[in-house]
């Protein structure tokens, strides 16, 4: 497999200088540990929110960045989870006095390593706050998680929490926003192909010139179903009803409460989208997939949403959430309320994520 990379070892180190040099005006990157924060950070009285996860989704996180949106982001290695080490050091970089918001993919290693840097903050005098993106209908288990999967209804997530950030929510506001935004998202993506490792230089998984894999994972992972090739409307149709169809969904998850000053299990339930719903749609590709394939898919989307009643409100199409090279698409749908449309309309300003102007 031909690469643009010198090293593989270098591959992560390389990219993230090169993102430092050509946007020096929004983030600075930090080395041993790893982590990319807002070049004016911290900002004091300002609610903090860090993401990370492995590399090898971007711009998902480190692209996202900037004001508005994240105030650092922890990269792993390809597929790997980043450390306890980064996350705590970037909670110190970027604490304004108003408390950090991790919003941590459900896979197990992010789990634990975001756990832990909670505890090591907290034990520091840093007040964090923890919430789960388990948003993929596809599989309720995989390689890599307990429950389901975190994938599109991140990007979201730090969209919108992001902004309430921006405009002085406190800690406990943008945990309670974030929680509801999980909630209401839905996600479920599929493969054309395989993606290839820098280190390995082959496909992860292999597939036939005729074979897609339905409800695949960000990393690979195995989906609900490898079939024949169909058309783009088919395959629209079958990850749209998916998640349209989805609902009731229970789950039992760990968040730090702050009164008690421990972890504790919370149980919640997914509310069911329903005819008349507002909602965002999301049609995100893997990173080998044009953006004319994705519209092909929006266009579809956009008409079984209108035939089950549901009003979409706002759209985001091309690729946020990536696989390295992998070719296929994703789809998200989250049911939105007026406060979570204008956080989404709010100004952005990050590597990979620019619109709207603040105010000088």
């Amino acid at each position: 497999m031909k690469k643009l990379i010198n090293q593989p070892l270098d591959f992560v180190r390389e990219s993230l200088e090169g993102m430092a040099v050509a946007h020096s005006d929004l983030i600075k990157v930090n080395f041993e540990p790893t982590f990319v924060y807002r070049g004016d950070a911290p900002v004091k009285n300002k609610v903090a929110i860090i993401s990370g996860g492995g590399s090898g989704h971007e711009p998902m996180h480190a692209g996202f960045v900037g004001i508005g949106m994240l105030d650092a982001a922890c990269p792993g290695e390809v597929f790997t989870s980043p450390t306890p080490d980064q996350m705590l050091a970037a909670a110190k970089q970027v604490d304004g006095g108003a408390g950090i918001l991790y919003i941590v993919k459900n896979y197990s290693g992010d789990v634990m390593n975001f756990e832990m840097a909670t505890e090591l903050a907290r034990s520091e005098g840093v007040q964090v706050l923890s919430i789960l993106i388990d948003d993929d209908v596809a599989v309720k288990d995989s390689l890599y998680t307990q429950g389901r999967r975190g994938v599109g209804t991140t990007v979201l997530a730090e969209k919108i929490c992001g902004a309430a950030a921006q405009q002085g929510y406190n800690l406990r506001q943008v945990a309670d926003l974030c929680r509801k935004v999980n909630l209401n998202g839905r996600s479920m993506g599929m493969a054309l192909t395989s993606c290839t490792l820098p280190a390995k230089g082959s496909p992860s998984f292999v597939l036939s010139d005729t074979e897609v894999e339905m409800g695949i994972g960000i990393h690979g992972e195995p989906g609900r179903l490898r079939m024949q090739m169909k058309s783009a409307d088919e395959i629209t149709e079958m990850l749209a009803l998916s998640i349209i169809e989805d609902s009731g969904y229970t789950r039992t998850l760990r968040e730090w409460d702050e009164d008690k000053g421990e972890w504790v299990d919370v149980e919640l339930t997914d509310p069911p989208l329903q005819t008349g719903n507002k909602i965002l749609a999301f049609v995100n590709g893997m990173g080998g997939t044009p953006v004319s394939e994705l519209y092909i898919v929006y266009r579809k989307l956009a008409e079984i949403c209108k035939k089950q009643g549901l009003e979409i409100v706002r759209n985001l199409i091309g690729s946020y959430i990536t696989s390295l090279d992998m070719q296929g698409c994703s789809i998200t749908l989250l049911k939105v309320d007026d406060e979570m449309i204008r956080l989404w309309d709010a100004p952005v300003r990050t590597p990979s994520w620019s619109w709207g102007s603040f105010a000088t």
